[in-house]
């Protein structure tokens, strides 16, 4: 059995979640479970075959695609449409492989890696336009159309070269369209108080990077400490990572159903308020702040070498000089601390070392600064930082597979619903050769088999369950009209809560086990 079989044996047993998936054609005349249409995605990213063309054509001539299409010939037009028409139960896709793995003990969920990597969009960054660039090409439109009404009008009184005047005229009204197009697109970034808007893709925003600026996307995943497997993984609109430590922390915990123990992630995240949500639900937090990340020593008239007094709500300078409250930057977080005359500072001989304002020297101390101080001395502890080093390899291995093996530079699906879709089936490609890397494909395959028959035999459980309360609401609906109503309400209430899980969980049971 080669590389190419196990993996496809592998994707054709791992449980779909299609019970919301629109019913489609595979091809021209086979109406057909939509199980092949996710299983041909899955696959097919695992190699690097995203575009629905190279998915179609790989249904003709690969020997691995045919096996699992069951000799299905699925058009690129069929692939494309149930791509875009089924974004929303994509992105459970990964949901599903990671509770898999759980249900596997391949995640453990105790310590969760958070990390982020910038992805290239389906579109140009020539199409991003700002305000500076909406208001220059609006000087520019608005003086060629001066320069061509006038000169329209010395073509009008020469009454000569009647085709060039055609063609200005022709330019005259092309130019007036831009002009409306541009005018829209300064009113939309007005409108969004967006810094830029991308007029392919309107949800991708300007990422750097060491190849120049593109438009793009971030991508977010949080990684189990046990194996590096993939919990989960989000894609956002914005290059700043700092408001995304809770948000993506939540995510994961939601698939585990469980919190945490520890969450580990790298100075990007280190935003206190940000950190603060995940500390309050009693989850270690493991983030170092940009100067514990930078290594630099601290200079004699830092912040850290001024003493808080908390009872008098003031601070200490290295020189013995007090500075009081002055007032609180309620957008910013914080409360600022200066000197109460600022001729203490020009007085003193360390002006122009300490601070170079005329106004004196100020500290900004952030309203939950306890907290920052708090988990700036976790990060120091000795457990931490074991923790930490082991970041970068868990965290940043997913990237790597995904760029370089799978050859993924940029999306190819526009829109949030649509990167994140692609992101998940790219995230589940990962865990699924994980898997096969810590178990091996035969061995996976077997558990995968247990584990199936383990869920099929409590449905069918339940279905005896279900059988005996159906006898039992047909003797109660023997008897009297208007007797045992109560009993009867009961009953319907199970029966309506079991059918429904039954039906729930009846697509697993469809995959046939005997083909391996």
């Amino acid at each position: 059995m080669n590389d190419h079989q196990e993996i496809s044996i592998i994707v054709g047993h791992v449980e779909d979640p299609l019970s919301r998936v629109e019913s489609m054609t595979l091809g021209k005349d086979h109406a057909k479970s939509q199980h092949l249409s996710l299983k041909l995605l899955l696959y097919g990213y695992s190699y690097g075959f995203r575009s629905s063309r190279k998915l179609e054509r790989a249904t003709y001539h690969n020997v691995s695609f045919i096996w699992l299409m069951g000799g299905l010939k699925p058009d690129h037009k069929t692939i494309a449409e149930f791509r875009r028409r089924n974004k929303a139960v994509l992105k459970d896709v990964l949901k599903t492989c990671a509770r898999l793995c759980i249900r596997l003990g391949l995640i453990a969920g105790n310590t969760l890696f958070v990390d982020s990597t910038r992805v290239r969009a389906n579109a140009s960054i020539k199409n991003t336009w700002t305000k500076e660039k909406c208001q220059r090409a609006l000087e520019k439109i608005e003086a060629r159309i001066e320069a061509i009404l006038s000169e329209c009008d010395a073509v009008d009184e020469e009454e000569e070269n009647q085709d060039s005047l055609v063609k200005m005229r022709k330019e005259l009204k092309d130019k007036k369209v831009l002009k409306a197009k541009v005018e829209n697109i300064s009113k939309d970034l007005n409108q969004t108080k967006k810094k830029s808007i991308n007029t392919t893709d309107s949800e991708c925003t300007r990422i750097s990077g060491l190849q120049g600026s593109h438009a793009g996307y971030s991508l977010h995943s949080a990684v189990d400490e046990r194996n590096g497997l993939l919990v989960n993984s989000d894609v956002v609109g914005e290059t700043n990572d700092l408001n995304q430590f809770a948000e993506q922390v939540n995510q994961a915990n939601e698939i585990l159903q469980k919190k945490c123990d520890t969450a580990c992630a790298d100075s990007g995240y280190a935003y206190t308020r940000e950190l603060e949500k995940i500390d309050k639900q009693a989850i270690k937090v493991i983030v170092p702040s940009q100067k514990q990340a930078s290594g630099k020593k601290s200079k004699p008239f830092d912040k850290s070498n001024f003493q808080y007094d908390s009872r008098k709500d003031s601070y200490l300078c290295p020189e013995g000089r007090v500075l009081t409250y002055s007032y609180t930057n309620n957008y910013e977080g914080h409360s600022v601390y200066m000197m109460r005359k600022k001729t203490i500072c020009q007085e003193c001989p360390h002006f122009g070392v300490c601070t170079t304002s005329k106004q004196g020297r100020t500290i900004a101390r952030l309203i939950n600064e306890e907290v920052k101080q708090k988990l700036e001395a976790q990060y120091e502890q000795s457990e931490s930082q074991t923790i930490y080093k082991l970041r970068q390899q868990k965290a940043e291995l997913p990237f790597g597979h995904i760029k370089r093996n799978l050859k993924v530079d940029a999306f190819l699906l526009r829109g949030l619903d649509g990167v994140k879709a692609e992101a998940s089936l790219l995230a589940s490609c990962f865990n699924i050769r994980r898997m096969i890397t810590l178990i091996g494909a035969l061995a996976l395959i077997k558990k995968l088999k247990d584990l199936a028959s383990s869920r099929g035999t409590s449905l069918l459980h339940r279905r005896n369950i279900t059988s005996s309360l159906r006898g039992l609401r047909n003797v109660a609906y023997s008897k009297e009209e208007n007797s045992n109503q109560r009993e009867k309400t009961l009953i319907n209430r199970v029966l309506k809560v079991l059918d429904s899980r039954f039906l729930s969980q009846r697509a697993f049971l469809k995959i046939n086990y005997d083909t391996v």
